[in-house]
């Protein structure tokens, strides 16, 4: 039977609960896709044994790192999937602060100014570069003490480890990785500061990590047959990493993805949900959506009732 559309009734008592549901109800556009996915994640999140969350970077210099860090923290996920700028961000964070900037912005200006701009946010150089190099260093000094190769995860984990006197550590998305011993894997781990930094560490200690450490660990993990979901936020090498692993445990039951890439050019950022089951990575039979829009102001409105 056909569904009738409902108009949207919001006030100021309005949660994000409610709202999700009106949208649901609406019908139409980018706000029922709001509303599905949100219902896709209610059932994944009582349905499925692994739930893995992927993102970019970029998001992670923005507000939306706090969802990040609570989805995780909140133990919604027992995988995250992301790129090596995750630890830059999240990392120097933790000791220096990001500003607010504009698309507009004299990018001539700012590097005269010593700050970087990513998208409207600025990024001091003393914030970026230069903090990690001084926190991190130290770091890898100890752990090469007791570790001399590891996955990225197990990485990760040794650097929440050494988070723990921090008083913004609870900020923090790999602090709490490590805290609930949540694998946080990185394929890209050569593609950042943490890259560059590991990179001038290992030319005089015997020192590694190793991305195929995590492969073995996810074949392990993605052989098993049992039920998987994700939540996929942009694309790229963190969005594949899931579901090129999904395809070896019948493809992926539950799957939400939001993007803001066009499907027309071939790309895997635009490539919508549906197209992952031709390849076997996104079940025949799975629930799935594909969400257009902008993670940072989509995702809170998503992942809002589960927190």
């Amino acid at each position: 039977m056909e569904k009738i559309v409902k108009d949207i009734s919001v006030g100021k008592g309005t949660s994000i609960e409610q709202l999700s549901k009106e949208f649901l109800g609406s019908g139409g556009f980018v706000a029922k896709k709001v509303g599905v996915a949100t219902d896709i994640l209610g059932e994944m999140f009582q349905g499925s044994k692994l739930n893995i969350l992927s993102f970019p970077a970029c998001i992670v210099s923005t507000g939306t790192r706090g969802l990040l860090k609570d989805l995780v923290k909140s133990k919604k996920f027992q995988m995250v999937m992301t790129t090596c700028g995750t630890l830059d961000h999240d990392f120097a964070r933790i000791w220096k602060p990001y500003l607010h900037g504009s698309f507009e912005d004299s990018d001539a200006e700012l590097h005269r100014e010593k700050k970087h701009r990513l998208g409207n946010i600025r990024i001091p150089e003393d914030s970026y570069g230069g903090i990690i190099e001084e926190k991190l260093q130290p770091m890898l000094e100890d752990i090469c003490k007791e570790k001399k190769s590891l996955a990225t995860y197990e990485f990760v984990w040794e650097l929440g480890k050494r988070l723990e006197n921090e008083p913004k550590k609870e900020e923090s998305i790999i602090y709490w990785c490590w805290k609930n011993k949540i694998p946080m894997i990185i394929p890209g781990i050569t593609d950042g500061a943490f890259g560059l930094q590991l990179l001038m560490f290992m030319q005089d200690h015997d020192f590694t990590v190793d991305v195929w450490k995590d492969e073995k660990f996810l074949l392990g993990k993605m052989f098993d047959k049992q039920k998987i979901g994700a939540l996929m936020i942009g694309g790229g090498i963190s969005k594949h990493h899931v579901i090129w692993w999904a395809q070896f445990g019948e493809g992926l039951d539950y799957a939400v993805y939001i993007t803001t890439a066009p499907e027309w050019d071939g790309s895997l950022s635009g490539a919508r949900t549906r197209e992952g089951i031709s390849w076997g990575k996104v079940n025949e039979n799975a629930r799935h959506i594909t969400v257009e829009g902008d993670a940072t102001v989509l995702l809170p409105l998503i992942t809002g009732p589960f927190l």
